[in-house]
């Protein structure tokens, strides 16, 4: 089949794509699935280049997303914080359809159009805040097929194509899973950071349709964009924001960004307010003065694992139309390099979606 091939830490070199990998045999509890789309993610940038690794201090960049930092420690440059084997399939977003079931897997769901939760806890027993990642400690869907735990392959009902489809699984479960730690009701406000981006923009609709009042942070350019997905007001990448809103003005901040956004946080946050953080592309070392944090009786949550409940939510999300897909470019899988760099220069808004060469038109 074919696959792209991630051969180690480091540069786009490190992405061969192959026509000759051998489809993967589904083991008892997992099904085969061929995939029809797999979109572009910055855990597949952040990934390659070993930015996980402790020894990485500085934001996803450019010019670091296509070169790689030669000083990490590969030791802990996973999103698990070990080791990853090579040569690995990335590719945290799948949809497609079930074409061949392991032992132990209704032979019924053969032909089922599917949607693969990223976030993987079968292999390791659902045991809390522990997974696998697609594409990360085992092999994802930049391929022809791949093998996944039946019970992360959702079925999905949709007139959707596979590529409106394969931009949701990982931006979208990733921004309603800060939304549910935390806890944004309607009538609240929240802050969304890095607003144009996949999980950025995802956020923007998801707590729309939650009816909070969404403040959007993004670049001039994509101002209209972002609002029409939902943002009652807008700010630039560089405002300041505690200036302009004032302090303990909002109740949640989704954050993606980290970096010069943060020292803004402690201010803008409301008495008993919530920080939900999934990214730290502008950078992630901060400085915090605690006694603001247990004064203001703030609550941090870091959201990697996906609480149990949100990825079917989301499936159901998308199944009544209630959100709808937000998908900039689309590229065959075998010019993954030109779509990743197109991903790293950051001028657009949503997805970049990959499809097999087989499929594309």
């Amino acid at each position: 089949m074919q696959a792209v091939l991630l051969t180690g830490h480091g540069g786009l070199d490190r992405l061969k794509v192959r026509t000759d990998v051998a489809v993967p045999e589904p083991r008892a509890g997992e099904v085969l699935v061929r995939v029809g789309a797999s979109a572009i993610n910055n855990t597949d940038i952040n990934t390659r280049i070993a930015w996980y690794s402790k020894a990485v201090t500085e934001g996803t960049t450019g010019e670091g997303g296509a070169a790689g930092f030669s000083g990490a420690d590969d030791g802990d440059a996973s999103w698990a914080g070990s080791a990853l084997s090579f040569p690995r399939i990335q590719g945290i977003d799948v949809c497609g359809r079930i074409e061949a079931v392991g032992e132990g897997v209704a032979r019924e769901r053969i032909g089922e159009r599917v949607l693969v939760e990223p976030c993987l806890r079968e292999p390791v027993g659902w045991a809390p805040y522990r997974c696998w990642f697609l594409g990360s400690e085992c092999d994802g869907g930049f391929a022809d097929y791949v093998a996944v735990p039946a019970v992360h392959a959702y079925r999905i009902d949709s007139p959707l194509s596979d590529v409106e489809l394969a931009s949701f699984p990982c931006a979208w479960s990733t921004a309603e899973n800060m939304l549910t730690r935390a806890g944004l009701q309607a009538g609240e406000r929240v802050l969304v950071t890095g607003a144009s981006g996949g999980v950025g923009s995802a956020a923007v609709q998801l707590a729309a349709r939650r009816g909070a009042e969404v403040l959007a942070v993004t670049g001039r350019a994509k101002a209209d964009a972002v609002r029409a997905l939902g943002a009652a007001r807008l700010f630039e990448r560089d405002a300041d924001l505690a200036g302009v809103l004032g302090p303990e003005s909002v109740d949640v901040v989704v954050d993606l960004v980290g970096g010069p956004v943060w020292p803004h946080v402690p201010t803008i946050l409301r008495r008993g307010g919530r920080y939900a953080v999934a990214g730290a592309i502008g950078g992630p070392l901060v400085e915090m003065d605690i006694r603001t944090l247990y004064l203001k009786d703030l609550s941090l949550h870091g959201c990697a694992v996906l609480e149990r409940e949100v990825f079917a939510n989301l499936v159901g999300y998308i199944e009544r139309g209630e959100v709808r897909p937000l998908v900039a470019e689309t590229y065959p899988l075998s010019e993954i390099v030109t779509a990743q760099e197109v991903f790293l220069a950051k001028g657009y808004v949503g997805k970049i979606v990959l499809v097999p060469d087989a499929l594309y038109a």
